[in-house]
């Protein structure tokens, strides 16, 4: 599989997210503020994943939007990761 189709994740760092909620701007098919005010990622069906960590697949059409909110997020808390190899193409541990 070419390097630029690899299936792509995103997860938030709850911890460090400030609730600007410029990723659901970005990408509402993706990301959603909850009613504590910080940022989570949705699955396919829409459903909120708020245990820490997880993780949700990026669909094709929404790439560049996802990796859009990761680099101009204020809190620095979004991490979009390779499936493959779990490198992180974009967000605060992207080389």
């Amino acid at each position: 599989m070419p390097a630029d189709t690899d299936e792509l994740q995103v997860w938030i760092d709850q911890d460090l997210c400030t609730g600007d909620g410029l990723c659901v701007q970005y990408a509402p098919e993706v990301f959603e503020l909850d009613i504590d005010g910080l940022a989570y990622v949705k699955d396919n069906s829409g459903e909120l994943l708020q245990n820490p960590g997880v993780r949700t697949h990026v669909p094709t059409n929404l790439v560049l939007e996802v990796i859009d909110s990761a680099k101009e997020c204020p809190g620095d808390c979004i991490h979009v990761v390779r499936t493959t190899d779990d490198v992180e193409i974009a967000g605060p541990d992207a080389a």
